[in-house]
C-alpha cells in the first residue's frame, strides 16, 4: 500500500526577500556636500556621487559612462546595461554642475594628456574600478560623519526609495533603473509600507 504525504498539496512557505537598505535623505544631503576646497580628484568624487543618486545607475554603468553618454544641455544619459538595453536617465542641474565643473578643472588633469571615451577616470588618467570607487564613497561617508556601511548600491537603492516617497509612479522608476521585471522594482514599495508600519506602532495610541 502506497503511503500519502498529507502535506503534499500543501504550499510551501515563501521566502520573503530582503529588503535593500537606503539612506535617508538628511544623510544623502551631508553625504553630498561638496568640500569648500575641491582640486580635481575631488570635484570627480562628488560629481560621481551626485550622478550615482540622481540617476540610480548602477555601479559598473557609472564607471563606464562614455563622455559621449551624458548630455549637459538636456541633463539626461544615455545608459547601456544589462542585456545591452539601453535606457535614458535624466539627471538634476546640480549633479549637472558638478560634472561641467569636473570636466573644465579636472578631468583634463588627471588624464595627463591620455586619451579616454569615459567620463570619469583614474588619477592615472585610466579606468577606474568599481571597488575603487566603493572606498571612496567608504571614506566620504566617514568623513562626514555617517557610521553606516555604504555602497554604490545602497545609494541606487536610496534613488529609488526617495523617488517613490516623494510620489514618483513604480513604472517611471523601474525604468530608470533598468529593471526587466516589473516585480523587481515593487520591492521598493515594501519599504515604504514597512516604514508606514513602524510609524504607526511608534504613535498610534493602540499601536
Amino acid at each position: 500500500m502506497l503511503s500519502v504525504n498529507p502535506t503534499a498539496e500543501i504550499d510551501a512557505p515563501k521566502i520573503g526577500r530582503s529588503l535593500p537598505k537606503a539612506l535617508s535623505v538628511a544623510e544623502v544631503d551631508t553625504l553630498l556636500q561638496l568640500p569648500e576646497i575641491a582640486p580635481p580628484l575631488i570635484l570627480r568624487n562628488y560629481a560621481m556621487l551626485h550622478l550615482l543618486y540622481g540617476s540610480g545607475l548602477r555601479v559598473s554603468e557609472l564607471v563606464n559612462l562614455p563622455v559621449n553618454g551624458c548630455n549637459l544641455t538636456s541633463c539626461h544619459l544615455r545608459i547601456l546595461g544589462k542585456g545591452n538595453k539601453e535606457r535614458v536617465v535624466p539627471f538634476s542641474a546640480t549633479a549637472g554642475d558638478l560634472i561641467k565643473e569636473y570636466i573644465e578643472r579636472g578631468r583634463s588633469q588627471l588624464l595627463k594628456r591620455k586619451p579616454s571615451p569615459l567620463l570619469f577616470i583614474s588619477n592615472r588618467g585610466s579606468s577606474m574600478t568599481r571597488n575603487r570607487f566603493w572606498q571612496i564613497i567608504q571614506e566620504i561617508a566617514l568623513r562626514a560623519g555617517i557610521s553606516k556601511a555604504i555602497s554604490p548600491h545602497m545609494l541606487r537603492h536610496s534613488f529609488a526609495t526617495h523617488l517613490l516617497a516623494g510620489g514618483a509612479d513604480l513604472r517611471s522608476v523601474q525604468m530608470m533603473l533598468g529593471h526587466t521585471d516589473i516585480s523587481t522594482t515593487q520591492i521598493y514599495t515594501h519599504i515604504d509600507v514597512d516604514r508606514l508600519k513602524s510609524s504607526h506602532r511608534r504613535f498610534h495610541p493602540r499601536g
